[in-house]
């Protein structure tokens, strides 16, 4: 009779921990990144009552008897299943596709999360929205980033500015078929130019195209940099020109004179502008016509930027890539967020802040970038919520209270039995 109360409070305290990581699972049910929990039970050892016999000859044998002294906590688990994906809107705040966990912290205190709302803190550090962890990743200023290094904190300076210097401009517009040939006036026509060099800086130029030959079968014109402000018109200095021969069909179409065939055009800094530098870029003049109408040559466009500032920083899906954003429409990669996977996820210990640290059984992080070696990828302007089923956990919840009152009741049975054999003497 004793046996059997005592069997029933290894129950009672057991069902109440099953409540109390039902209750944690539904208090966390709104928890960013926050992985349920469940509760595996165990039966404990048995009092043997009779060991049993094997057969013999002439006689079978008999079934060992046992008596069950109770139950044991067999482990309390993490599920790791995938949590909803919950859009944001917010580029910085980040989910993980797969398996993987976000890295936070350096290597003597790390840890490691499914919760990825990221903000830049005073001193431009990329860190966790919530808890003000330093997330970890590569940075490289020049845009190369070595995953195969250990990472860092990922530091951000948001007062840099770049500019472009061009590398390459496409002209377009006609040149009058019914201009004479040089010397002749009006055998040439302009186009203004304007182009970036390396510090951003504006450089005008103006480009002058003169009708040179023409045949049966073909029109040649030429092109130079001159200095409109002279008269007649000259050279610029420093400036020069190469490959600027542009011969026309019969139908007025540009013939470039081979496939490699490229024209290289130089410009020195504008007058008046401080710390200019010379601008050497390529003239795409393919758009360029020569029919039975006015000149009407002008620059279409080009890829030179002028100086602009940080106007934001975009996280980019998939890979965690870390680009700045500048206000002249440049993008210049910075860094690239690690990622984290574990042989036994379910290994790790919880520490609070919806993170975990390397257990015991968990095996090493092993870190690297997303999408490889098994990693998951980013969910840029994504967060991922808690997987708690709660359908499941009033179940559980249930079966938790049944549980209890079960054994409760045989306490209960058990008391009323004692009171009964102690009735006996009166």
């Amino acid at each position: 009779m004793l046996r059997s109360m005592f069997t029933a409070i290894s129950s009672l305290v057991l069902h109440q921990n099953y409540l109390d990581v039902v209750a944690n699972n539904l208090a966390n049910s709104n928890t960013i990144g926050f992985k349920s929990n469940r509760v595996m039970f165990q039966d404990q050892f048995y009092q043997m009552m009779n060991p049993g016999s094997g057969p013999s000859a002439t006689q079978g044998g008999t079934n060992p008897t046992q008596i069950g002294l109770g139950l044991q906590m067999g482990n309390i688990s993490t599920v790791f299943t995938q949590g909803m994906l919950q859009s944001t809107g917010r580029n910085m705040d980040l989910a993980i596709q797969g398996d993987g966990f976000f890295v936070y912290g350096k290597a003597d205190g790390r840890r490691y999360s499914r919760e990825g709302s990221l903000t830049l803190d005073s001193t431009g550090f990329l860190v966790n929205s919530s808890s003000g962890q330093r997330i970890q990743g590569w940075s490289s200023p020049s845009g190369v980033i070595d995953s195969t290094l250990p990472p860092d904190d990922i530091q951000i300076q948001q007062n840099s500015m770049m500019a472009r210097a061009t590398g390459k401009a496409s002209m377009a517009g006609n040149l009058s078929s019914n201009a004479p040939v040089a010397p002749a006036a009006d055998s040439s026509t302009t186009a203004t130019v304007g182009v970036y060099d390396s510090l951003g800086n504006l450089t005008t130029a103006t480009v002058r195209y003169t009708h040179t030959a023409h045949t049966a079968t073909n029109d040649t014109w030429t092109m130079d940099v001159i200095d409109p402000t002279k008269t007649p018109p000259v050279a610029l200095p420093g400036a020069s020109v190469t490959g600027g021969a542009m011969v026309f069909d019969v139908n007025g179409q540009y013939v470039p004179a081979s496939s490699s065939a490229t024209t290289s055009v130089t410009l020195p800094p504008s007058a008046g502008t401080a710390n200019g530098q010379p601008v050497t870029f390529g003239m795409d003049l393919s758009k360029i016509t020569q029919l039975a109408t006015d000149s009407n040559v002008s620059l279409q466009s080009q890829d030179g930027l002028p100086s602009g500032s940080v106007s934001d920083v975009f996280i980019t899906p998939k890979d965690g890539g870390i680009f700045l954003v500048y206000s002249n429409g440049m993008r210049r990669q910075v860094g690239q967020l690690a990622m984290a996977s574990f042989t036994n996820p379910s290994g790790l210990m919880r520490d609070g802040h919806s993170s975990f640290q390397q257990g015991i059984n968990s095996g090493e992080a092993q870190i690297g970038a997303a999408g490889s070696g098994g990693r998951g990828v980013f969910a840029a302007g994504y967060l991922e919520a808690s997987n708690v089923d709660m359908a499941q956990e009033f179940t559980n919840m249930i079966l938790a209270q049944r549980g209890f009152q079960a054994s409760s009741k045989v306490i209960t049975t058990s008391d009323e039995i004692m009171q009964e054999l102690v009735n006996l003497k009166r």
